[in-house]
């Protein structure tokens, strides 16, 4: 017989994963900006992480690792697939979003989300091995 999951259902996964961005989203970050008029407040809407809901999971009781969920360790996680799918896009469209509006750092969200630009402009994807400089100086023909 197989051990009892602490999650004992997608369904209760997703609730939890509402609780969390519902408060997430509730919370704010106040930021204390130098301006030529003074100091002013502003308050930023945190964004939502895969750590922070594992983080929220946690804090709600649940003594478990999620990443058992998300990676369906030994097959145990099946049903709850679509679940975590489900999740990770949420999380991902809310930092793409974020960042695409200016919302959060574009970088951050970038780097987080894979999605910088890889181009190899120079070596047409060979291999480079040695790199060799001539110098050429303006009044030599």
């Amino acid at each position: 017989m197989s051990k009892p999951k602490y999650i004992e259902s997608p369904y209760k996964m997703w609730e939890l994963f509402c609780e969390y961005a519902g408060k997430t989203k509730e919370r704010k970050r106040v930021i204390e900006k130098a301006t030529p008029r003074g100091v002013v407040k502003e308050s930023h809407e945190v964004p939502l992480t895969m750590v922070g809901f594992e983080c929220y999971v946690a804090d709600s009781g649940f003594n478990t690792d999620l990443s058992h969920y998300f990676a369906n360790y030994e097959d145990r996680y099946t049903e709850y697939l679509a679940i975590c799918s489900r999740i990770k896009k949420s999380i991902r469209q809310d930092q793409i979003e974020g960042g695409m509006t200016g919302q959060y750092n574009a970088s951050i969200t970038q780097r987080l989300n894979n999605l910088t630009e890889r181009v190899d402009q120079t070596s047409g994807g060979d291999k480079v091995n040695n790199i060799t400089v001539e110098i050429v100086r303006p009044n030599e023909k």
